[in-house]
């Protein structure tokens, strides 16, 4: 039988500059989209392995090689993240359950989940916010003008869910990656993953530089 579930991942094409600003210093915009690609890549090859009627990359740029066989890509709307978030659950039949980029140690069992009529899934973020959003029946009312990136936002989002009535199942917190402290954190918490090892490479590669300036410094 087919899987019910349509899984939506929305994304930023990770180009220096347009990603992950927030790890520069200390990694330079080039690092940084490195890592974001890194991100990206795991996410999605954890999607591809999680049983779903249809994986949907909701992105903000153009797909490129990091791209695995199986997905739609559809472009974001304009807007605030409020309204691309509503538009991506808008467009959706049926049963789903949308994440980032941003989670690189989510796993397929993570994100394998089952709603029932009348039943959300929440995934809180540790720095307030929320990892992964689902509905039975995606309502696309339920996620438009919440406050995005704030303290609060998480909750207000699963405020609204109780509110509307739903049955909110919430799923393990995850740690967003941010800063160069939330990439280390991450990285340690999956370090078989492509972000980790990315870490490692740009680690090294800072290591090695500092070292044949040390030198030259002589």
């Amino acid at each position: 039988m087919t899987p019910p579930l349509t899984l939506l991942v929305i994304a930023k094409e990770p180009l220096p500059g347009r990603v992950k600003t927030r790890l520069t210093p200390p990694f330079t915009p080039a690092q940084a989209a490195r890592l974001a690609e890194a991100a990206l890549v795991d996410t999605l090859r954890a999607v591809a392995a999680t049983p779903a009627r249809r994986r949907v990359l909701v992105l903000d740029g153009r797909p490129g090689p990091w791209l695995p066989p199986g997905f739609d890509v559809v472009p974001q709307c304009a807007g605030g993240l409020d309204a691309r978030l509503a538009a991506a659950f808008a467009a959706c039949a049926g049963p789903a359950l949308l994440i980032g980029m941003d989670t690189p140690q989510v796993t397929p069992e993570l994100l394998t989940v089952e709603l029932a009529d009348g039943e959300a899934v929440f995934g809180p973020a540790e720095d307030g916010g929320f990892w992964a959003l689902g509905m039975a029946e995606p309502d696309p009312a339920l996620v438009r003008g919440v406050p995005m990136s704030a303290p609060d936002t998480g909750a207000v989002q699963r405020d609204r869910l109780v509110e509307a009535g739903l049955r909110v199942r919430d799923l393990p917190e995850l740690r967003d990656v941010d800063t160069a402290a939330d990439a280390t954190a991450v990285a340690a918490s999956a370090p078989h993953g492509r972000f980790a090892a990315e870490l490692s490479r740009l680690h090294t590669d800072r290591a090695r530089a500092d070292r044949r300036g040390a030198v030259s410094g002589r």
